[in-house]
């Protein structure tokens, strides 16, 4: 489990680096609307505030830190099942992401909803399944 614990975390953090540059720069993408459209599915007006994606970096840090902690990774403090349900906390936040975007993204012709389709539904749900093991196994 230390393997898919770190695997995971690692994802988890690199995808929380992302919002946080997010929050400065529509990188890699050239323009705010070219982001808006692509990553967000969202006309440029109404792309999240910089603070709510700011937000969405820490807890994606947090769901990192609690992932790697009940793999044994990383020290956790307090009882042993906090780290479990931390991390079963995290799977179910993923699955329902990856399925919720599935379903709504398989009804919509944009190119936010080809790239969910695509990559951010199936990498949540890859990641749900990771993290159910490591609450279940770690």
């Amino acid at each position: 489990m230390t393997l898919v614990g770190s695997g995971t975390a690692a994802v988890l953090v690199l995808v929380g680096v992302l919002h946080g540059v997010w929050m400065f720069s529509p990188w890699p993408l050239r323009t705010r609307e070219e982001f808006a459209s692509r990553v967000v599915g969202v006309p440029v007006e109404k792309l999240p505030t910089g603070p709510a994606t700011g937000a969405v970096a820490v807890l994606l840090g947090v769901a990192a830190y609690v992932v790697a902690g009940r793999a044994g990774v990383l020290p956790v403090p307090g009882p042993g099942w906090l780290a479990t349900a931390g991390a079963a906390g995290v799977a179910a936040v993923l699955l329902l992401r990856g399925a919720a975007g599935l379903v709504v993204s398989s009804r919509q012709d944009t190119e936010f909803a080809r790239l969910d389709l695509r990559i951010y539904s199936p990498l949540c749900l890859v990641l749900a399944a990771c993290c159910a093991s490591v609450a279940a196994l770690g």
